[in-house]
């Protein structure tokens, strides 16, 4: 598939591996950067990749040997959408897109008071406000507080209460995910999170990767569809 724009592709993959290598240190498993790839060898948190590819052409067979695959749940992040690794038991789980924002002002007021989580037990609220009930708060671990490059953004009611939020990870760009609102969705949540961002960060261009409803809503938000990607899962081989 056709990337419209390599150089931004590269790095929102690349920032998009320093992320995925943060959240995998926290929880014990020490990825590995290579001239193609980021990969770990021990399974990675969930909803989190095992390998990240950096550049276009990658070879498949040297991702997948660097990984584990003899237990259920490997996937990989083809960030160029133009790996077959159908070979190796894998299957696509979805296809998405590679977003990008100037930095060209922020996005509207939201009336919340924003900050950075900082401390375990702040962290720990925007963990339950951006799992709500879902059980999975216990994947964003006081670990991830020692990376100088990872923003968790919380914004707070008058009354202290998390009811939006992010992660931004910042080096050449900042890469933003783990968007949410307490109400009203992603529609709700991209103008108070582009504000927060644009405070911390001013000059610096935003990226993410979004698909399906989530992608038309950070159109709406004044983001551009840069590049695909792809995201594939380990099912086995018949």
């Amino acid at each position: 598939m056709k990337t419209s724009h390599p150089s931004l592709v590269r790095a929102a993959a690349r920032n998009n591996a320093e992320w995925c290598a943060a959240m995998s240190r926290s929880h014990g498993v020490a990825g590995e950067f290579g001239e193609q790839a980021w990969t770990a060898p021990a399974r990675t948190p969930p909803y989190y990749p095992d390998v990240v590819t950096l550049v276009p052409g990658a070879d498949p067979a040297a991702l997948v040997a660097r990984i584990d695959t003899s237990v259920p749940g490997a996937s990989v992040k083809d960030s160029f959408a133009d790996l077959d690794l159908t070979g190796s038991g894998f299957q696509v789980l979805f296809d998405a897109q590679w977003i990008h924002r100037p930095a060209n002002g922020p996005g509207s007021p939201s009336g919340l008071v924003w900050d950075v989580a900082g401390a375990p037990d702040a962290l720990r609220a925007w963990a339950l406000a951006w799992d709500d009930g879902n059980g999975d708060a216990d994947l964003f671990r006081p670990g991830l507080l020692d990376d100088p490059a990872t923003f968790v953004l919380a914004g707070h009611t008058a009354d202290g209460q998390v009811v939006a939020g992010a992660v931004a990870s910042c080096d050449q760009v900042v890469g933003i995910s783990n968007v949410f609102a307490r109400d009203g969705g992603p529609d709700t949540a991209w103008p108070a999170v582009l504000d927060a961002v644009h405070r911390l960060f001013p000059t610096v261009p935003v990226v993410g990767y979004e698909h399906g409803d989530d992608l038309a809503a950070a159109v709406r938000h004044g983001f551009e569809p840069v590049g695909p990607l792809r995201i594939w899962t380990h099912v086995g081989r018949d």
